[in-house]
């Protein structure tokens, strides 16, 4: 049988062009300009992963340890290659050579129309579903901030369910490999917390489809897909080994693995993991855009209430345009928050249609997945819940910004809507269009004419405002939501109209999907536009970011071996320093639990003591013996040249103590750092490692690079030798002329040995069999994905020509 141009391939093309066409289109300065979003998180990745990436492009080895952050950890998450990985190429042969990250968004639009195609869903509908699922605030405002693996994981969703949804509909060997294609890429982006969610999504889904199927298909059919499914997953899973393997290595040691210190508990502190949390209120974002103020620094019109009541108080001109720019309009109960939630009222809309339209088994697998990531996003705002699934999910309590959940429900929501959309149109039912343009457009109605009679809309930035401008602000954020809800209503509006000309016969679906794709593109552009528009993109952010300081330039001349302490940028909070020395900060989510332990307990608090001191002019060195023990030369206090200080007193990278102080628990242990010398003593757990003597002599570093460091030892005395370098136990060996000898920890999270008397070379060498063993079989595995959806685009072809 031959193909049908016009009907089996021509919309499918033009659904491709218009998806490229639409993220072209919005990212011009990108894809024409060479501009660049400037994304705070991807400049803080760039600079951690400078120091990785440079010795790749040097030495074209891979760099598996970096020392720009946190004294050293491993780079497995900073910026890890495999030699052979395909993973790259797939994307930018799949994305038509989009750059990344924009390409994430044209592979969730390909994904979702291929999502909707499989459930029946006409293709100029599936269009629309596909966009609006793309184009939602959650996918544009993740992008402004950088968060790009979480944009991508997010937009491989709808694939990774589609390759379900077709094992379950038969086609058992191309839904395998779409499965294993998109979790392949998923798992490749390596956002663990995206990825449970899509786990979530898809346990339900199976499990709706085992109990609508169980008497139609049987034990056998069943389990036949099943497993076909576990295959995919198993091939997903061999495709990224070499990501895993050190990712699960690492976890146990990270601050989101066990606890350390003896006395906390597991995983996230529930304080930190719940700091974001959608209020329940914060819900009704997906209707009302600007119903809680939108973003936390909002843009007022002119003529604003705040801008009357500053003028009236003779403000100056120039404030008060700079108060407007940037007004404290979100009264939400996050801390503070981009932008609002949204993905179009108008799928709101067609997914509440869905309750008298969507098929039983549709309406029950995408309304639970609403409600539950609803319920899961709300967080501490609904603590019995979500802290009861902290305390029991395996693996939950290693997340946090439960707000997240709300991407599963930006995912369900088109589904359930377009799927509704779909039978409605099959039906032509009209009950099920007036039932549910009732309740949205009375719902939107009733916010937009009387959200005074059950809001008061106060912020939290109003307590440190006087009154005349806090009632102000109050009634420009009442305005907001009302001429919010007034928009959302006349989107609803023309929406439901157009469904309604549909099903009179008047119009037909072509154009009523034409007319649904330009709705909700407008309403969504308008949106986005605020928070991510063209002065949004630059030339190079990062050449302005990374512009070298005077105070910089001063310490590079120094071309020791040594580690840098940022004032200027605290120890967690940012990786600019990492870009060009080895800092005691850095950027990152998930750095050694070790580490986090002795910022908390000893760094942070020493470093606030020097700085009092300081002020008051004294630089008391010999006191910060934690600072002196992790081979701190430099400390940076300002970006002029005479922001540098010079620390005397810092340990260097290796010393011999002549005093050991036992210690059987890790607490004791972070207590006696407080009092230590860390020059003349240092701490050993006796538990773990038993008696060692002390010694004496001396320890020079002849060579470091990331994966390996060599040292001179000239012992007069044989004992303990102390290395500046942070301790990790799985990866690392040393040897003592080319003989290997055990690594031990001391001063709670620095490496020691035991040294006899005499001269020695010491090598400390990094080489995880968790790198080395895994990337010639994750490459393999690959390949087998390929073959599988090669095979099973080829069986399914034959056999829908078979049964034409």
């Amino acid at each position: 049988m031959q193909i049908n141009f016009q009907k089996d391939l021509l919309p499918h093309l033009l659904g491709i062009v218009l998806f490229y066409a639409i993220v072209v289109l919005y990212f011009s300065p990108m894809v024409f300009d060479g501009k660049i979003i400037f994304q705070s998180d991807i400049l803080q990745w760039e600079g951690s992963a400078k120091a990785v990436m440079d010795y790749r492009e040097k030495t074209g080895e891979q760099a598996l340890w970096t020392n720009s952050m946190f004294g050293g950890m491993p780079a497995y998450f900073v910026s890890l290659e495999f030699p052979g990985d395909i993973t790259n190429a797939l994307i930018s042969v799949l994305t038509l050579g989009l750059p990344h990250p924009i390409n994430g968004l044209f592979f969730g639009m390909l994904g979702m129309y291929i999502l909707l195609l499989s459930f029946g869903v006409r293709p100029v509908f599936s269009m629309a579903g596909a966009i609006a699922f793309t184009l939602n605030t959650y996918n544009l405002l993740s992008l402004e901030a950088g968060h790009n693996a979480k944009i991508w994981a997010v937009c491989l969703i709808p694939l990774i369910l589609a390759g379900i949804h077709l094992a379950f509909e038969r086609k058992r060997i191309l839904g395998a490999a779409l499965l294993a294609l998109g979790l392949l890429l998923q798992l490749k982006f390596n956002h663990l917390q995206i990825t449970y969610y899509t786990l979530i999504i898809s346990v339900v889904y199976v499990v709706v489809r085992l109990i609508f199927d169980w008497k139609k298909e049987g034990v056998s059919g069943l389990s036949k897909t099943i497993g076909f499914l576990v295959l995919g997953a198993i091939l997903a899973v061999g495709g990224n080994l070499g990501r895993l393997a050190t990712a699960l290595e690492y976890s146990p040691y990270s601050t989101r693995g066990n606890s350390t210190l003896e006395a906390k508990s597991s995983g996230l502190d529930k304080d930190y993991a719940f700091d974001w949390s959608n209020g329940k209120l914060e819900t009704l974002t997906l209707l009302v855009p600007d119903f809680y103020g939108g973003g936390s620094n909002t843009p007022l019109p002119k003529n604003s209430e705040s801008e009357k009541a500053l003028r009236a108080q003779g403000v100056d001109a120039a404030q008060i345009n700079g108060f407007l720019k940037g007004a404290p309009t979100y009264w939400g109960d996050q801390p503070f928050t981009g932008g609002p939630i949204y993905g179009g009222v108008i799928l709101v809309f067609l997914a509440i249609l869905g309750i008298w339209a969507a098929p039983k088994e549709s309406l029950i697998t995408f309304g639970v997945i609403i409600v539950l990531s609803l319920m899961l996003s709300w967080g501490k705002n609904l603590a019995w819940f979500n802290y009861l699934l902290f305390d029991i999910l395996p693996g939950y309590n290693k997340f946090r910004a439960v707000s997240m959940a709300l991407g599963m429900t930006l995912f369900a929501i088109p589904v359930l809507g377009m799927i509704s959309l779909e039978r409605l149109a099959q039906k032509g039912e009209l009950k099920p269009l007036l039932y549910a343009g009732g309740i949205v457009g009375g719902l939107i109605l009733i916010l937009a004419v009387a959200s005074s009679a059950f809001f008061r809309f106060e912020g939290a930035a109003d307590a440190s405002f006087p009154d005349w401008l806090a009632s102000a602000m109050k009634a420009d954020r009442k305005a907001m939501l009302s001429a919010s809800a007034w928009k959302s209503f006349a989107f609803v509006a023309l929406a439901a109209g157009m469904i309604y000309f549909y099903l009179k016969g008047k119009i037909s679906d072509q154009l009523l999907g034409l007319g649904l794709i330009a709705l909700i593109a407008v309403d969504l552009w308008t949106i986005n536009r605020r928070y991510l528009n063209t002065e949004s993109f630059q030339g190079n952010p990062s050449r302005q970011f990374f512009a070298e300081t005077p105070a910089e330039k001063s310490i590079a001349q120094d071309q020791g071996y040594f580690r840098v302490l940022p004032l200027t940028e605290g120890l967690t909070q940012g990786a600019r320093t990492s870009y060009r020395f080895n800092s005691l900060g850095g950027y990152h989510g998930a750095k050694l639990r070790r580490y986090q332990d002795l910022v908390e307990n000893q760094l942070q608090p020493e470093l606030e003591e020097f700085v009092t001191k300081a002020q008051e002019g004294t630089f008391d060195w010999e006191g910060t013996g934690v600072i002196n023990m992790l081979n701190t030369k430099y400390l940076i206090a300002g970006a002029e040249a005479n922001g540098v200080f010079e620390n005397p007193q810092a340990n260097g990278p290796a010393w011999v103590p002549s005093e050991l102080v036992s210690v059987s628990t890790n607490q004791e242990e972070m207590d006696q750092l407080g009092t230590l010398n860390t020059k003349s003593q240092a701490t050993l757990n006796t538990q773990e490692f038993g008696q060692i003597a002390a010694g004496a002599g001396q320890i020079t570093l002849i060579s470091n690079a990331p994966n390996e460091l060599k040292y001179k030892a000239s012992m007069t005395q044989g004992g303990l030798g102390v290395f500046s370098e942070i301790y990790y136990p799985k990866g690392w060996t040393a040897t003592i002329d080319g003989k290997e000898v055990p690594i031990l920890r001391v001063n709670y999270l620095l490496r020691g040995l035991e040294i006899p008397a005499g001269e020695h070379e010491v090598v400390f060498t990094f080489a995880p069999s968790s790198y080395y063993s895994t990337k010639t079989p994750m490459v393999i595995f690959q390949y087998l994905i390929l073959f599988t959806l090669i095979a099973g685009v080829f069986f399914t072809y034959k056999e829908s020509h078979a049964n034409a």
